[in-house]
């Protein structure tokens, strides 16, 4: 195969290598030991060298090298196992190649021209290679040749499908191709001699949805923040829907919100996406969301079979899901009947006998003595190898853990760790006894300990609604053992539809923890990892972060008014269990809602349970709801929205903005409706959640916007609204709290003192759940992962929205320019950043991305997502963006890096907007004196060194006018001052920002040789100009001018002037006294006595020049100069990128 050439200093190194073919510009060379008669000797010897001295002969024992005459250097451009291939390779060389290389008279050429072409025919391979995992491989090679022709994107822009389509220009279809890449949707066309070509980038698409509307039947529309495309005439619609919308949805979290969206292995390498894995992808997120899985969980087979199951005497037809952990089945209609089983639940995996009424059996026995049968699977031999595998190394991580464990308690002290305290008094030794419960775990819920109860006026009354109650309990936890007993209990328990019915009763205060821990699967967490929360508790406790302090302040606020929560045993448990997850997961840490959701988990679960309960909820079964920007819960408010306007259409009619609606949901998703229900009534949703997910969520908003929907149609404004869906929760009861006079936390429930008031209309949880399943039931998970995966986009884009308004919002005072090109500058500079992201190398994409994200003090919060330039991009964009030539490339470029160090104001070798917007301003909207002043700052230090060759070396400790002076000290004094630098540094930035702009800060002196750079720069900023004689005319008198005042000057310092203009450059810059100081005598001596002029020496001398006073107030139209840089910033920098790439 060919091979990217690499260099080989040795040619025959310690004869390792025999030549069977020669010329002048190749070898063909046999590994010594191959194929000859002692070649098993000799074979291992030379094998065992090759290991230690040569590793381009590791593998294959033939390869092909270019060699250059009277060169020592060879290439190695080719390798193979066999002769006859590396054969078919040196016959393609002498026929294509050896006859055209005598024309070369520079034999160095030689090498280039060569190694170029085995890219290409690399690449070329590599297309093959992605075209035949296609399912029409020549057709797939055929659309990316045209692919890359029509659009000249760099070969690193995989394209990843393709579609026949028409593209509506008006009423005019045009019918053509749609291709779709990794960052990218372009279409072309090209009929009766018209071309129509554009490229869409996923980052600017803003809404997809479907469309029929007049001519366009069933089309695609694709919006973005310019206008809209609608695309029709699909062979297949859906598919091309469903991967448009994958692509987008993948680039967007990719590139909008990297640090706080997970995402797939696979899917963080862009090159690696086919079709295919999209095709897996959605499978994948489909059973995550199906089962609730973890999010690490790798999807391996899915298979169709059939489940006996016991309850229905009879086998289910449905699907079978494998993956790294778990077996998963869900009958063919959705939710009918699943079942979950663990592989670390699993003891054996085996083929039972087949026969004709048992096709392909497969028997799963479990731990509890139970066994699970499965029959008509396809491919069962390769299915049960594939699971025994997977059995075998779960198995193995389980002993090596009791193993350890084991060692761990035998060393260990005898003392308990868990220990149970409950005392609910409060003595005088308070604090102790709060540091006590600290570090001590509870091994039971609080509801054991504390029960919500109040007396009421009549005692009687009490005691007879508690005696119903405990009944109606009684009863509930009997059908709930009928039902083990029946459909088996733990987490390999069939969830049928009867299930449903009695999570919608509510789940007996008994039974909840252990059914919370079953459905949720927290159950196998917290199996799989003995010890873990107690270990996390002792690292966690005691230790200070901005998630903690978080913590202690919601604390009290957590169900204030429940008991448990009164007392110190309960306060310290809910610390604990929010400490430990802030540790166990940084990136989320604490988000507002938590502090409810855990309260109430404690309740009911032991505290290490509600620990892993907490784990299930953020990151499994809420994914991405609770972290700084709290998308996940956003996303879903859209989605939630679009269901309104699909299952209610009648009150989406009525009330034309649904925004409101769904705003008022949010609390619902975050807190499971904890915040808004009576206690009892929340936690049977609660109940609900855990078996259906967030689904039940979406079915329960649904039943309530439609219980109040003629109201809600009726109401006249948003707080009217939300006035009717508050007071509506608030008489939401249960059988519970209509047995029980509770006492609702204050936190969860409206207060209702007012016993005068006329109760209103009583609605009980059970019935309005009942209810949401049986008009929403047919909600499924797979059309919510869809909308999901659409909604994402609208979400991510208002993010970035608003970032920009933030962006704009920032820099507008400090700018002249209008708001219109401001916003565009702001979209170039974006754009700037995407393009590396797209097809930069690992380590640029990784930089430019962790730029991209403004940190907060603390180091962990991110406030906002803010765009910076590097060196490279900057350079893109200012030969883009400056107004006039910079002469010759190599003096534009080092112009470029002069600016760029300019406005590098905090030596982070990054360049904020604020920064490239104040420069930009100055070169179109400033007047001429201003104008001057930059270019001036461009040839003194910072902006100037010493080494041009590398802007980074800043030898010269020289003033500067826009950051403290730097002057290098010895390491001790360093540590001594650092903390006085900073505090400097901190308010020469605040003065800067507070000082008026129309008052100039003087600048330092500029020396001859900075002068003579400024001169250069002059010229070639003329170059070409209508007036350019005239130019070179006035900046030649200006120059001599100059020099002269320079000349001067430099005199004046010889014959006894020297303290004048020391006192004019302090006045210049105060900071060149502490720079004399510490310089010493003679290095004053030398910078006195040094060829200098000022600032204002130089402006005066360019005013007495008419033509250049009309060169630098002449307008500059940054309109016209922003729209040419929209059209050539895309292709420009993919033509680079391509030719960096082809280069190296």
């Amino acid at each position: 195969m060919w091979l990217n050439p690499e260099e080989v200093l040795l040619k025959n190194a310690l004869k390792l290598w025999v030549t069977e073919r020669s010329n002048d510009f190749f070898l063909l060379q046999r590994r010594r030991g191959h194929g000859e008669p002692t070649g098993r000797i000799t074979g291992l010897l030379v094998g065992a060298l090759d290991t230690v001295l040569d590793s381009n002969a590791r593998v294959t024992p033939f390869r092909i090298l270019l060699q250059v005459p009277s060169s020592q250097i060879s290439w190695v451009i080719a390798s193979g196992a066999a002769i006859e291939e590396v054969n078919k390779h040196w016959d393609w060389l002498v026929h294509n190649l050896l006859h055209s290389l005598s024309v070369f008279e520079n034999k160095e050429d030689v090498a280039s021209f060569v190694k170029g072409k085995v890219k290409g025919l690399i690449a070329e391979e590599l297309r093959g290679r992605q075209a035949a995992q296609e399912e029409d491989p020549e057709k797939f090679r055929e659309a990316l040749l045209k692919f890359e022709l029509h659009f000249g994107l760099p070969s690193s822009e995989k394209l990843v499908t393709y579609y026949s389509c028409c593209c509506w220009k008006g009423r005019v279809p045009r019918q053509g191709f749609l291709y779709l890449s990794i960052n990218h949707m372009s279409f072309y066309s090209f009929l009766l001699g018209k071309e129509v070509k554009f490229v869409i980038p996923w980052a600017e698409m803003t809404r997809l949805e479907r469309v029929s509307t007049g001519l366009m039947t069933e089309a695609i529309r694709v919006s973005t923040r310019q206008r809209q495309r609608e695309f029709s005439m699909f062979l297949n619609r859906d598919e091309a829907f469903g991967v448009i919308g994958q692509l987008a949805d993948i680039a967007l979290r990719r590139l909008l919100d990297s640090e706080g969206l997970e995402l797939d292995r696979v899917l963080q390498q862009p090159t690696r996406i086919t079709k295919r894995i999209l095709e897996e992808q959605a499978i994948r997120e489909y059973v995550l969301a199906l089962f609730r899985l973890p999010r690490a969980e790798k999807l391996h087979e899915v298979a169709s079979c059939s489940l006996w199951t016991p309850h229905s005497r009879s086998h289910t037809a449905g699907t079978l899901y494998t993956t790294d952990s778990y077996l998963c089945f869900s009958s063919r209609e959705e939710g009918s009947c699943i079942l979950i089983i663990p592989l670390s639940e699993v003891l054996s995996i085996e083929k039972a006998e087949s026969t004709s009424l048992l096709p392909n059996p497969v028997i799963v026995s479990v731990r509890t003595k139970k066994a699970f049968q499965l029959i008509e699977l396809q491919d069962r031999n390769e299915l049960v190898e594939s699971l025994n595998s997977r059995l075998r190394s779960i198995q193995w991580k389980q002993s090596m853990f009791r193993s350890r464990k084991d060692g761990k308690r035998s060393m260990s002290a005898p003392t308990p760790y868990y220990t149970f305290y409950y005392d609910t008094g409060f003595s005088d030794e308070e604090e102790k006894e709060e540091q006590v419960l600290r570090n001590t775990v509870n091994s039971e819920a609080l509801m054991t300990a504390f029960h919500q109860s109040q007396p009421g006026a009549n005692g009687n009354k009490v005691e007879e609604s508690d005696s119903s109650a405990q009944s109606m309990e009684q009863v509930k936890e009997q059908l709930w053992e009928d039902h083990f007993l029946e459909f088996g209990r733990g987490v390999h328990m069939f969830r049928t539809e009867k299930i449903q019915r009695l999570v919608a009763m509510g789940i007996p205060e008994s039974l909840r923890g252990e059914l919370w821990m079953t459905l949720s699967d927290a159950s196998s967490e917290l199996e799989s990892h003995q010890g873990y929360y107690t270990n996390l508790v002792q690292k966690s406790m005691g230790q200070s972060s901005l998630a903690t302090e978080e913590i202690e302040r919601d604390l009290h606020r957590s169900l204030p008014d429940h008991p448990a929560f009164q007392n110190p045993t309960g306060i310290a448990a809910l610390r604990r269990v929010l400490t430990a997850y802030a540790h166990r997961n940084p990136k989320i840490g604490y988000c507002q809602s938590m502090n409810i959701l855990a309260s109430v988990l404690l309740l009911y679960a032991k505290e290490e349970e509600a620990f892993w309960l907490l784990v299930a909820v953020c990151e499994r079964m809420l994914p991405d709801y609770f972290n700084r920007r709290v998308i996940g819960a956003q996303v879903d408010q859209s989605v939630f929205e679009e269901l309104i306007r699909e299952r209610l259409p009648e009150l989406a009619e009525h009330v034309p903005d649904l925004s409101s609606l769904s705003s008022v949901s949010l609390s619902w998703f975050l807190t499971l409706f904890l915040s808004v229900l009576p206690f009892h009534s929340a936690v049977c949703v609660v109940d609900c959640f855990f078996f259906h997910g967030i689904r039940a969520i979406f079915q329960l908003g649904l039943a309530a916007l439609e219980a109040n929907a003629a109201q809600l149609s009726a109401s006249t404004d948003d707080g009217q609204a939300l006035m009717i869906l508050t007071s509506f929760l608030d008489q939401v009861g249960s059988e519970e709290s209509s047995c029980v006079p509770s006492s609702p936390p204050a936190a969860l429930e409206t207060s209702s003192s007012d016993a005068d008031v006329p109760a209103v209309r009583h609605t009980n949880i059970t019935d309005l759940i009942n209810q949401s399943y049986e008009k929403f039931g047919d909600l499924s998970v797979r059309h919510i992962e869809r909308l999901r995966c659409r909604h994402r986009i609208q979400v991510l884009q208002a993010h970035e929205d608003t970032a920009k308004e933030n962006a704009l919002r920032v820099v507008t005072p400090d700018v002249s320019m209008s708001p219109e090109n401001l916003a565009d500058v702001y979209d170039l500079f974006k754009t700037e950043h995407f393009i590396s992201l797209y097809w930069g190398d690992s380590s640029s994409v990784a930089a430019a991305e962790a730029a991209a994200w403004h940190h907060g003090d603390s180091g962990c919060s991110y406030i906002e997502r803010q765009y910076r330039l590097d060196r490279p991009q900057f350079k893109s964009l200012y030969g883009l963006l400056v107004p006039w030539p910079g002469g010759s490339n190599q003096h534009a470029d080092t112009l470029a890096n002069r600016t760029f160090a300019l406005l590098d104001q905090d030596r982070k070798n990054l360049v904020t907007f604020r920064e490239f917007a104040g420069w930009l301003d100055t070169l179109y909207c400033e007047e001429l004196n201003e104008k001057i002043r930059l270019l001036y700052r461009l040839h003194i230090p910072p902006a100037l060194t010493e080494s041009e060759d590398d802007p980074s070396l800043m030898k010269s400790p020289l003033m500067s006018t826009n950051r403290p002076l730097y002057v290098n000290l010895p390491s001790d004094v360093e540590d001594e001052v650092k903390d006085y630098q900073e505090q400097l540094k901190q308010m020469l930035q605040d003065l800067a920002k507070e000082k008026e702009k129309d008052v100039e800060k003087p600048l330092p002196l500029m020396n001859q040789r900075e002068f003579i750079q400024f001169c250069k720069t002059l010229y070639g900023m003329f170059h070409g100009d209508p007036e350019e004689n005239e130019l070179f005319q006035a900046i030649a008198t200006v120059t001599s001018l100059v020099l002269q005042i320079g000349e001067v000057g430099h005199r004046g310092h010889s014959s006894g002037s020297e303290v004048t203009s020391q006192e004019e450059a302090r006045e210049a810059d105060p900071t060149q006294v502490a720079a004399d100081d510490g310089n010493g005598g003679g290095t004053s001596s030398a910078a006195e006595s040094e060829w200098t002029v000022s600032y204002a020496q130089i402006l005066a001398s360019l005013l007495t020049e008419q033509a250049l006073v009309q060169f630098f107030e002449k307008p500059l139209d940054l309109s016209t100069k922003i729209a040419e840089a929209k059209e050539k910033q895309y292709h420009q920098r993919a033509g680079l990128l391509t030719l960096q790439q082809r280069t190296s």
